[in-house]
């Protein structure tokens, strides 16, 4: 079983808010669920470290776990990990996890208890003084300068590598005001990973004596520990010659060279200055430049936050000026969105301490001896404390909303608080604000951060592309930007290739231009005007169609995905629904990527559920390329008994094909397993809205038969209302509460501004699809219900022309739904998941239909 597990942002399960306890005071903890013999609990921990630990607060406020012979005390409650941190923090020291740093650096600051530790605390507090502050911060500018200066226009940068090394060189300068090598800094990164996972095997062996064995992982633990100390050596004894802010002031290996041990009177050894020195190596980089990586990341997921953070900046700390305490006091909001990444993106899976002493914590009694366990990350995704937790919120944290909560420790609590966090926190303030003048960072298409978890949360797999930032606007806009967006609002048409090959087609939401076949260079924007307007091919099919943030929100992982396509192809087989020799063409359109980027919070079995969805629909909808789609009566013998399903029924007659026989048979299983325990109000709703849905069908085979096809005899107001429910959008926005696992607010769901919303999300989606299929319904036997064709017969246009006009629609859709999504948000607060949601769906049809093989057209014998 692999330590290393991939995740997505885990939603903790909802639990009440614990009122007085039932047990007598000092009662065992209770004993979580699910332990296996041997094993305990260890299987479940490593498979998936977050969501157990976010489980077992339904259990308690500790609950005891067993991981092999040993047992655990995981301690739920944020009350009572604060007790546990501050009032406990003597009869409870660091625990076994922690204990195997010590073994490899020494007992220095990080690790030391007692006495020795506030001596220790007390020798370096100097270092990160208020009077310190002002010189840190103009050197942690000047870093990031010169980190962001190297990189080009145009260039994909891997944004964790990229802060790792920035964190690095922003401790190496301040703290030590030293430069490392090239190479040392490369050695280090790579030797990190190692001590990390030796960290972790080490705290889980049953005897400690196994950690001197010539294990593969002990060994590459120790080579890590030799990797970092000859890193510090070279930051502590080998200092550049500084120059500009901040030389020649007085480092951390001089005031610990220049102290004394108080209980022995004599200096600090090198030994002492090695320990201090890699705790700060330790500490200062890889959770800050995680976070850094994540706050870049939900930036890119929520534009009007970096907009009103270069606002904020332009106000408060303009281009130029050296950044001070107290302009950094003056950014409010960028404040707030620092601690909501943080909330969000805890970097401490989790932390152990160790009772020395029998001690009480809450109504529980805890033997001395018992290890007990932590995990800040799921203290701050408990929706007790944070409503809607998995959901982005800066303004939580405004107007003091957030200060001084006792469940919120990312720095600890207590005598063991991080000394370095107002440090940290000017860091992440300096370090964004500074890229972000600079630099105005898009996403690339499938290439979102993911969640790593080992002791730490790490942020895995986010590259970005560069564009500068270029000059401001008096809006807080840069001058790109507003061209993007006005090209947005008003997309141009298609401009000719000079190589015979199809023109580039601007994405419907940037305006960017993408040409069929993968690009190599940063995207351009075309301001062609529509009178201008070419009738070529207008399918892009290249990734950088979607490149703009809103294309990619949310991609999952990638084994995620690929798994859940595994057991949607089998699932299909055994229903009979395809051939396995139809496999291999199905599985090239990749609709688990749709679902990825769509619903990004799904998984397991709602990701199941999501993914057969949809590839049921879309092998229901490939029936009728053939005679149901023609004729009426055909048509209702695969529909009507589906539609009976919804009402409860066995479905009527059984069709006569066998092929329908298995649709409707599987239908039956999707239905049972959507409708499994949601409300009425809910299933009724999905009922309603399935049965528009699958009416359709009929509906247009109808149209089909008697010629009144759309501008044939059927107006563009009503196509487009077929068309909306025909998408099937609007049972796949139903999903979106079986995904949070609670229904919208009923109040929200009455609002016409939902619905219109709805609509716009319904009729986006569509019009996007009609874009990416046109060249293959073009080429239909029959009239296709595509939005484009239908206006090139209504009006007489030309195909550059229609193609132009549909644009622009999806473009207006979209500036209204962002208006509706505003104003329900002010008035309807908890529903902003829902919200959201709906973004996230366009977003997902986007970034699929761009990419997919399902709309690929004969060409030259090239498969379809």
């Amino acid at each position: 079983m692999s330590l290393l597990t991939e995740t997505r942002k885990l939603i903790v399960p909802p639990r009440t808010v614990p009122g007085p306890s039932p047990l007598a005071r000092s009662a065992v903890p209770p004993l979580a669920p699910g332990a296996l013999p041997g094993l305990g609990h260890a299987g479940a921990l490593l498979r998936d470290p977050l969501g157990f630990l976010g489980s077992l607060a339904r259990h308690g406020g500790v609950v005891r776990i067993r991981l092999g012979p040993r047992s655990v005390c995981v301690v739920t409650d944020a009350r009572l990990v604060h007790t546990l941190l501050v009032a406990l923090a003597h009869d409870c020291p660091r625990g076994a996890v922690q204990d195997t740093l010590r073994t490899a650096f020494g007992d220095g600051l990080l690790m030391s208890e007692g006495q020795a530790h506030r001596d220790r605390r007390r020798t370096i507090q100097p270092a990160f003084g208020p009077d310190r502050m002002g010189e840190y911060l103009a050197v942690m500018q000047q870093v990031t300068e010169e980190r962001a200066g190297r990189w080009r226009p145009g260039q994909v940068l891997d944004v964790a590598k990229e802060m790792n090394h920035l964190a690095l060189e922003i401790v190496t300068r301040t703290l030590f005001d030293a430069r490392l090598s090239e190479d040392a800094t490369v050695a280090f990164h790579r030797a990190l990973p190692d001590l990390v996972k030796g960290q972790i095997v080490q705290s889980l062996y049953p005897n400690p004596a196994l950690a001197r064995l010539p294990l593969p992982v002990n060994r590459r633990f120790d080579d890590a520990v030799r990797v970092l100390n000859r890193v510090v050596d070279q930051a502590v004894n080998r200092r550049a010659a500084t120059t500009g802010p901040g030389a020649g002031r007085r480092t951390l290996p001089a005031l610990l060279r220049a102290a004394t041990d108080p209980a022995t009177g004599r200096p600090l050894t090198e030994a002492d200055v090695r320990s201090e020195a890699i705790t700060m190596f330790g500490a200062g980089t890889e959770t800050v430049s995680t976070t850094l990586t994540w706050l870049l990341d939900e930036l890119l997921r929520h534009p009007e936050a970096e907009a009103r953070i270069l606002a904020e900046l332009d106000e408060h700390l303009p281009a130029g000026t050296v950044p001070t305490p107290e302009a950094l006091a003056r950014l409010t909001y960028t404040r707030s969105v620092a601690q909501e990444v943080v909330r969000l993106h805890a970097p401490n899976a989790f932390l152990m301490r160790t009772a020395q002493v029998p001690v009480e914590l809450g109504p529980y009694r805890v033997p001395a001896g018992t290890e007990l366990l932590y995990s800040l990350t799921a203290l701050h995704r408990d929706p007790v404390r944070y409503p809607e937790p998995m959901n982005f919120r800066p303004e939580r944290w405004q107007d003091g909303g957030g200060s001084g909560r006792p469940s919120f420790l990312p720095f600890g609590a207590g005598k063991h608080k991080c000394i370095g966090e107002a440090f940290a926190w000017a860091e992440l303030t300096v370090a964004a604000a500074t890229i972000l003048r600079r630099w105005r960072p898009t996403a690339v298409l499938g290439a979102r951060a993911r969640e790593v978890v080992w002791t730490t949360v790490q942020a895995h797999g986010l590259r970005v592309r560069l564009a500068p930032r270029g000059a401001r606007s008096p809006r807080g806009r840069t001058a790109a930007a507003s061209r993007e967006g006005d090209a947005a609002s008003s997309p141009g048409a298609a401009v000719p290739s000079s190589h015979g090959e199809p023109p580039p087609v601007r994405c419907p939401f940037t305006g960017t231009a993408s040409t069929t076949g993968p690009t190599t260079g940063p995207t351009t924007t075309s301001t062609t005007a529509p009178t201008a307007a070419p009738s070529g091919p207008a399918t892009p099919a290249g990734p950088a169609s979607a490149a703009g943030p809103a294309a990619s929100a949310g991609a999952r992982p990638s084994d995620d995905l690929r798994l859940a396509a595994d057991r949607h192809a089998d699932w299909v087989v055994r229903r009979g629904l395809l051939t396995p020799s139809e496999l291999p063409r199905y599985r090239a359109y990749g609709l688990q990527k749709l679902i990825g980027h769509a619903y990004p919070r799904a998984r397991g079995a709602e990701l199941d559920l999501l993914v057969d969805m949809l590839g049921w629909f879309t092998i229901l909808d490939d029936r009728f390329d053939g005679p149901p789609g023609r004729h009426p009566a055909a048509a209702h013998a695969v529909v009507d008994p589906l539609i009976a399903v919804l009402g409860g029924t066995r479905g009527g007659s059984p069709p006569e094909s066998p092929s329908e026989s298995r649709m409707l048979v599987s239908w039956r299983e999707l239905w049972k397993r959507q409708t499994a325990s949601t409300s009425p109000e809910w299933r009724a709703r999905a009922a309603r809205e399935w049965r528009a849905c699958l009416a359709t069908f009929p509906a247009e085979a109808d149209h089909r038969a008697r010629g009144t096809v759309p501008a044939l005899g059927l107006d563009l107001t009503d196509t487009m209302k077929l068309r909306r429910h025909g998408s099937c959008l609007y049972p796949f926005m139903n999903i979106l509460e079986r995904v949070h696992g609670a229904d919208a607010p009923a109040a929200l769901h009455a609002e016409p501004a939902l619905h219109r919303l709805r609509a716009n999300t319904a009729d986006a989606a569509t019009l996007i699809n009609d874009l990416y299929s046109l060249r293959r319904e073009e080429r239909q036997a029959g009239p296709a219900f595509n939005t484009v064709l239908t206006l090139q017969r209504a009006h007489g246009w030309t195909r550059g022309r229609a193609v132009h006009a549909v644009r622009a629609r999806v473009a207006r859709l979209q500036q209204e739904s962002e208006e509706l999504r505003r104003d329900l948000l002010r008035r309807h607060p908890a529903g902003r998941w829902y919200l959201d949601g709906t973004r996230e769906l366009v977003a997902g049809v986007l970034a699929w239909t761009s990419t997919s093989d399902r709309y690929l057209v004969p060409d030259h014998g090239r498969r379809r």
